[in-house]
Order: structure tokens, then C-alpha cells, then sequence
């Protein structure tokens, strides 16, 4: 008798595009779900190569162009499209550029240096955030919610902040986003059980490793074990390792607050960031390369081919030893 898990049942949401939420200052939404005909349990997202600027951003913005290079997830969207439609799976792309706001750091992690109030309104903002955020390493070098500034870049903006601009942002952008993040996550559940959010990233070519190794060009990171289940791991550690690649896991970058929000292994929601090296798909005018960016999807389908597999009972070949 086949496996009942094995095909999405009737209260599976149907084939569609949805858009959602808006980016300030411009007619764009915010965010695109595009459901699959023949949906897996996995979800990709990608929340950092949005690259819809309102032209008033750019304006504020001392050296747009390398900002935008250096803090876009750089058209890794492309390898998210071209692997989604290979395997068959749901898509979430942000529109909105991250140098509007971050979808992955929590909506308290504000630099509040960076906003035009008084120290008096700002000791009061300080009061309404939750204990143990606000200021965070993350915010404080820079990259907090609202990004500030960059290494060999310096100050990203022309002036400050002002806070209705943060608070418009927030609900038109971070709140519908992770929401909608979290509903399509609960409803793929109510079907399947167990469910798989695979958060994709690039990251800048990394360094050669210290023992002398060739750097790793693509990182998998679960927040040390805490927002996915081992074996799943596991086998997108192996997939990429059948693919011949150099792999590095929770380190330099182990994900952020879409992990930390979404992933709940004990309920059986599971969430893992990969990060892909950019020289894999771009090139050396930080441009995508059509070929080299169909190479990457299959390696990313791949990954959520066999991670689905686990989820559904049918893996069929070994995981690699832990």
C-alpha cells in the first residue's frame, strides 16, 4: 500500500501566485508565494535579494551601489525560481531590499542611535522592547534590523532615521512576511506532518580554510541543532556532498531570526539555512551566469528532493556518517 504521505492531500492549497504586503514609497508588494501544482513538504524562502528600491531610499543612501552589492543576497533568487520549478515545491521571494529592512533579525533588534528621537524617546523605546533585545552584537556592528553600515563601506545613509519610517516598514513589510511565512509553514503541516523550510542565502566567496582546505562554497546552518532534525541535516549535508561540493555546517553562519521564529523540530517544523558562495553562480562583474545558475538549482532541488524523501518515508539511500 503506498505511503498516504506520499501525495499531497485535497486540502493542500492549490497551484497560485499570491502577493502580499508593500514596499513603502513604491506600488510593489513586498513578498511573492508561488504555490506548486505538486507540492513537497519543503518550502524555500528567500528573504535577502530583494531588489525593488524606491528611488526616495536611494536618494538617502551615500553610496547606493556598493550597498546594494554588498547587501543583497545577489539574484540568488534566480536559483531559487530555477530549483522550485525543477522539484516541484512552494517559493517565497521578497521584493523588498534589505537595506529597507532585514526579514531575518527580529523586529527589536534596533540600532537606536541611528533614529532622529530624543534620548528621552528613545530611553522610552528602549522600555517597550522585550528583555535581552535591542542592542544586539548584530545591531551594534551595524546590520540590526534597518542595516547601518558596512565593513569598507562605512555609514549606509545620508541623515538619520525617522521612527514612523521604521514603524511603516515593520508592518508592511517584516509582520506580513512572517506571516504569511508562518501560515503557509502551518498549512503544508496540516497535510504532511512534518514540513521543511529550506531559507537560501549567498554569501561572499569565503577564504581558504585554516587546516588549508579549499573554502566552502556552501554553508548549512540549523542554529546548532536547535531548528531542524538531525537526519534531515544530515541529508542535505549529503546531497551537496554527493554533488562534489566543499561544505561547511553552522559555521561562519549558523542562520538567523527566520530560524529562530519558524523552525520548531519538537512540532515538526524543521528549518535550515543554506548559503551559497556567489562566485558559484555570478560573474566577475557580481552577474548572473545563466549556465552556472542552472547548475546551482539542481543542486539546491536536489537538496530538497531528498529532504522531502525523509519527510515522506521513500529515502532510499544511505546518510552520510555522522
Amino acid at each position: 500500500m503506498d505511503d498516504p504521505r506520499s501525495t499531497p492531500p485535497a486540502a493542500m492549497p492549490i497551484k497560485g501566485v499570491v502577493s502580499g504586503g508593500s514596499i513603502p514609497g513604491s506600488s510593489r508588494p513586498a513578498f511573492t508565494l508561488s504555490r506548486a501544482e505538486t507540492v513537497l513538504p519543503v518550502l524555500i524562502a528567500v528573504p535577502h535579494a530583494g531588489r525593488a528600491y524606491p528611488s526616495d531610499l536611494i536618494e538617502k543612501m551615500r553610496d547606493a551601489g556598493e550597498a546594494q552589492r554588498r547587501l543583497e543576497d545577489r539574484f540568488v533568487d534566480l536559483v531559487a525560481r530555477e530549483a522550485a520549478a525543477a522539484c516541484s515545491t512552494s517559493l517565497l521571494i521578497a521584493h523588498a531590499p534589505r537595506a529597507m529592512l532585514d526579514l531575518n533579525r527580529d523586529p527589536d533588534d534596533l540600532d537606536l542611535s541611528m533614529f532622529t528621537a530624543s534620548e528621552a524617546e528613545k530611553a522610552v523605546m528602549r522600555r517597550k522592547l522585550p528583555r535581552g533585545l535591542g542592542q544586539t552584537s548584530r545591531s551594534l556592528r551595524g546590520l540590526g534590523l534597518f542595516p547601518r553600515r558596512l565593513p569598507g563601506v562605512g555609514e549606509l545613509w545620508r541623515g538619520p532615521m525617522v521612527p514612523q519610517d521604521a514603524n511603516r516598514r515593520v508592518a508592511a513589510i517584516h509582520a506580513p512576511y512572517h506571516d504569511v511565512l508562518g501560515q503557509t509553514l502551518a498549512q503544508m503541516q496540516e497535510a504532511w506532518g512534518e514540513v521543511l523550510l529550506l531559507d537560501l542565502h549567498s554569501m561572499p566567496d569565503l577564504p581558504a580554510r585554516t587546516s588549508g582546505a579549499p573554502p566552502a562554497t556552501h554553508v548549512v546552518g540549523d542554529r546548532f541543532g536547535a531548528s531542524c532534525r538531525r537526519d534531515l541535516v544530515a541529508t542535505a549535508i549529503d546531497a551537496l556532498d554527493r554533488s562534489g561540493l566543499q561544505v561547511a555546517y553552522n559555521r561562519p553562519y549558523a542562520g538567523g531570526y527566520v530560524l529562530d521564529r519558524h523552525g520548531n523540530p519538537r512540532k515538526g517544523v524543521h528549518a535550515i539555512q543554506l548559503e551559497i558562495a556567489r562566485g558559484e553562480y555570478l560573474d566577475s562583474d557580481m552577474q548572473p551566469d545563466a549556465a552556472r545558475v542552472s547548475v546551482q538549482a539542481g543542486i539546491v532541488a536536489e537538496v530538497v528532493s531528498a529532504c522531502a524523501a525523509v519527510l515522506t518515508g521513500r529515502a532510499d539511500w544511505p546518510l552520510a556518517a555522522e
